[in-house]
């Protein structure tokens, strides 16, 4: 059987120093972050993910926005370029981690540009966001790397948020689930949710019908409780400070085996 196991990385003492693009810097109470992504890594365990922390980059304030760094497909990991320079400092401990768990290793070459919070699986169907971080040459590399793996790569673009993962997610179901405002295009997506919240539109999939979601989402959680989907509401005020959301601060490994 596969395992599910899920990396994270401990924050940054320098965490308050992170990135902001498309928000009005804010004060980060970094004791309170540690808090919150312990809070965060716990419930990962509680509901069957076995977490496995990344060697800290103390000197890289943005990461614990760990997604950024890998995309896994299968049991391939490509192993991202970030694109602010600041942050290509972290991908070296991420692939040291996912090299140690048995996955075969890829990565992205200058002049491609790849955040992995561009990217979003839905089955064999790989959405990947042309934006800010992202750029056309980090797109070609990802179809190339994946798609004789038989996915399906669709680029998306992405101009109103950091990432496409800002915007949009998906549910169990392969329903997207996003806030209009914050979106370039609904066409491209088979099946699309609007949610009340920016924050609600951002989920991990626990397994079942638990969908991991940020506390400052309560009309959406209220929603997805309609739908007949069980929220396990974390609070990460901190990290949305940062842009960051709860996908960003674990890249999810469910197709490797024990």
């Amino acid at each position: 059987m596969p395992s599910k196991k899920a990396l994270v990385r401990r924050p940054s003492p320098r965490l308050a120093e992170g990135l902001v693009t498309h928000i009005e810097r804010a004060k980060v109470d970094v004791g309170l972050a540690v808090d919150q992504w312990e809070a965060y890594t716990e419930a990962l365990r509680t509901h069957g993910w076995e977490t496995v922390e990344v060697e800290p980059a103390d000197d890289c304030p943005d990461s614990v926005f760990v997604e950024d760094t890998v995309v896994m497909f299968r049991n391939v990991a490509l192993i991202a370029r970030p694109g602010a320079e600041s942050r290509r400092g972290e991908t070296a401990g991420v692939e040291e981690a996912v090299a140690a768990l048995g996955c075969s290793v890829n990565w992205i070459w200058a002049p491609g540009t790849l955040d992995g919070g561009d990217v979003l699986k839905i089955g064999d169907t790989v959405f990947v966001g042309r934006g800010g971080r992202t750029n056309a040459a980090g797109v070609q590399q990802l179809r190339a790397a994946f798609e004789p793996l038989g996915a399906r790569v669709v680029a998306v673009p992405v101009n109103k948020v950091l990432h496409l993962k800002s915007a949009v997610t998906a549910l169990p179901d392969g329903t997207v689930v996003g806030h209009i405002p914050k979106m370039d295009s609904l066409t491209l997506f088979p099946s699309f949710l609007h949610v009340p919240e920016e924050s609600g539109a951002h989920v991990v999939l626990l397994g079942g019908d638990k969908l991991l979601m940020a506390a400052s989402a309560p009309k959406t959680a209220a929603l997805y409780e309609d739908l007949g989907y069980e929220p396990v509401v974390v609070d990460i005020s901190e990290f949305e400070k940062l842009e960051g959301c709860v996908t960003c601060l674990s890249v999810r490994l469910r197709e490797l085996y024990a």
